[in-house]
């Protein structure tokens, strides 16, 4: 019989997130998991599977605590008009705090930057869920914003909003600035997409 496990599963995946977060998937180490966990590659390795098992585990936790703690305000049955630029003004806080967090960008497009995700449908996979999710919250939130247009007109402003959120997303470890820019766009787009015109950006 293998031995129980005497660590926190949670605590574990929350250390395991920090090195993922900070390196992105490719770059990260068995030997730096072992060292920000604490446990020794068996034992991870009998927890998780492999390093892509610890990943999804990490994965999980960051889309619960994260990523859907922000984007599903902008799916509520109850969401107002200005839900997206809530959703726009939290990110640029965010990315503006200066927090190691922040600086490290998003977790999930730093490890879709790396050439891993050619390589790994699974890591790919997880991308591309991530980014879905992510358009259709978005999309959500146009809808609350601009309910008068037709609805081709707000799939087009959505897509361009999301593609400014992803944008923004992926250069912010790198550029914050650049980021800001992106996310404030997404309100320029919102306010001053016409369905007969281009919008107008500021």
């Amino acid at each position: 019989m293998g031995r129980t496990a005497t660590f926190d599963r949670d605590d574990v995946v929350r250390a395991a997130r920090d090195v993922f977060w900070a390196r992105g998937y490719a770059e990260t180490g068995v030997a730096e998991l072992e060292a920000a966990t604490g446990l020794k590659r068996s034992s991870l390795y009998h927890a998780f599977g492999s390093k892509k098992g610890l990943f999804e585990a990490v994965v999980a936790r960051y889309l619960d605590e994260v990523v859907r703690s922000r984007i599903g305000r902008l799916q509520r049955s109850d969401a107002g008009p200005d839900a997206l630029e809530h959703y726009v003004a939290e990110m640029r806080r965010a990315i503006a705090s200066g927090t190691p967090r922040a600086q490290a960008g998003c977790l999930l497009l730093n490890a879709a930057c790396a050439p891993v995700v050619d390589d790994d449908p699974d890591v790919r996979a997880l991308v591309t869920a991530y980014t879905d999710e992510l358009r259709a919250a978005i999309a959500a939130g146009v809808d609350s914003a601009r309910p008068e247009i037709s609805a081709a007109s707000r799939a087009a402003l959505s897509e361009v909003c999301a593609s400014l959120v992803i944008a923004a997303l992926a250069v912010a470890r790198v550029d914050p600035d650049a980021a800001d820019r992106s996310l404030s766009a997404v309100l320029t787009a919102v306010a001053s997409w016409d369905a007969g015109a281009a919008p107008v950006y500021t």
